[in-house]
């Protein structure tokens, strides 16, 4: 009997989509079709790959009407937010704008007699593993600077987004893109492992948890492919007393609690200055009081059903837990469906929290965050970094060079400034610590997804 992958709806917990799983025969077939597309590929100018890459784009965006409803079914973001479009879009023009410089040879000092510079090359197949939280953002910013930097790519989605992969693949093959470059492939936990330990690919990308990544390490040992991993989170808000509090009350909530709190740097511990740490709680208390939660189909929706029932049940988990401890929730939401084994989850805010509490050390991915009282900078700063995580952290004041320099200190991939839960494509996109390794964006992303090879060119004597 054929093995198939099934998709359980958050929103009502039928099966909305099931595909069955690749055989050896067809995943062998693949990954022979990339090698054989990928050695013509990696002669195609970088200007004749952007217009394949661009008009990809073009065909993904038209498909948003149809994308947005099936991304509410299968992992519960309300409708209203319209999708990933705004983001797809940033990300793919800047990477494809960006390729020609992040690509062009470097020629060092001049030496007599001599011809030497430094190209990148491609690596050949990139694997990328991609996550459902959010489904087209993470996968685009590792398949759109492979294809241009002369890779091919295959794609496994996660489990939770099994028709995002059918859309990138319909999207390609709208453009004419030379058959095998890009290929969407079903599979489950052993294939990825096998696919891996091969030999056959030459870098993967995933995105997902701590111990995803370690198996993938452990299944690729030994085949010394290269590997992009962004596991865990626990990122972490400062909020100095010369902040614009409403807009840090504002921005953080959402921080906290968009997209259910499923974000990989969503907001998950707040540190609050001991001056205004009153009236910032007031009000974001009174914030998170405004969401709507319910059937994410349903535009006056704001926040929908985490993605599986097992993901709030940990969020309950974490607040019980805190609650025995001596923490104090605040917002006691009704929600229709908030029950052990549902995932309808309401949003929840606590303080009087500490580090020997889970909520505060452990990933949570989910709509809670604890709120906790600080003194100084340097208590500030040692909680920030008291945590086996390090994707981004931000801080929350009118003063650019002390942000700059608390950054310094902070043990994190990216620092932000009154700002939160975002990628900026120019710059790049990687972890400290647990978070994993790699990086993604920007040049150091065409790094990650190219080999340098060195030209000693010696004059005849």
């Amino acid at each position: 009997m054929t093995e198939t992958i099934k998709l359980k709806s958050p929103v009502d917990g039928s099966i909305y989509v099931e595909r069955p799983v690749a055989t050896e025969q067809a995943i062998n077939a693949a990954v022979e079709r990339a090698k054989s597309a990928q050695a013509d590929w990696a002669r195609v100018s970088t200007e004749e790959r952007a217009k394949y890459l661009l008009s990809f784009l073009d065909a993904l965006l038209a498909m948003n009407d149809e994308i947005v409803p099936e991304i509410a079914w299968q992992m519960g973001r309300p409708v209203r937010y319209g999708g990933e479009k705004g983001g797809v879009e940033e990300r793919t023009r800047y990477m494809v704008g960006l390729a020609e410089k992040a690509l062009a040879p470097f020629v060092p000092e001049e030496r007599p007699g001599f011809r030497r510079y430094l190209k990148r090359e491609p690596l050949g197949v990139v694997f990328v593993i991609a996550p459902w939280n959010y489904p087209y953002l993470t996968a685009v910013n590792s398949i759109v600077p492979a294809l241009m930097a002369g890779n091919a790519v295959i794609l496994k989605h996660a489990a939770q987004t099994l028709l995002v992969g059918e859309r990138f693949q319909q999207a390609f093959d709208k453009t004419g893109l030379p058959k095998g470059l890009f290929q969407n492939i079903v599979l489950n936990h052993g294939q990825t492992e096998k696919l891996l330990a091969s030999g056959k690919v030459d870098h993967c990308n995933f995105t997902g948890s701590v111990g995803g990544g370690r198996a993938i390490e452990k299944a690729a040992a030994g085949t010394f492919m290269t590997l992009g991993l962004e596991l865990g989170g626990k990122d972490p808000a400062y909020v100095l007393p010369d902040v614009k509090l409403d807009h840090a009350i504002a921005n953080l909530v959402d921080g906290a609690f968009y997209n259910s709190g499923q974000c990989c740097c969503g907001i998950e511990r707040v540190y609050v200055h001991e001056a205004i740490y009153d009236d910032f709680v007031e009000g974001f208390i009174a914030e998170t009081k405004n969401y709507v939660v319910g059937n994410p189909l349903d535009q006056a929706t704001t926040m929908g059903p985490m993605a599986q029932a097992r993901f709030a049940d940990f969020i309950r988990e974490q607040k019980a837990e805190a609650l025995r401890k001596g923490a104090k929730a605040h917002i006691g939401m009704a929600v229709d469906g908030d029950r052990e084994g549902s995932p309808y989850l309401a949003p929840e805010v606590l303080t009087d929290v500490n580090h020997q509490m889970s909520v505060m050390r452990e990933e949570s991915f989910g709509p809670i965050v604890g709120i906790m009282k600080v003194r100084n900078d340097e208590e500030a700063i040692a909680l920030m970094n008291d945590s086996p995580y390090g994707l981004t952290a931000s801080l929350w004041t009118t003063d650019t060079d002390h942000a700059a320099a608390l950054g310094d200190r902070i043990e994190t991939g990216t620092v932000f400034m009154n700002r939160c839960d975002y990628v900026d494509p120019g710059l790049v996109w990687t972890g400290v610590k647990d978070t994993g390794k790699g990086g993604a964006m920007g040049l150091v992303g065409y790094e990650n997804l190219t080999r340098p090879k060195s030209y000693h060119l010696r004059e005849a004597i």
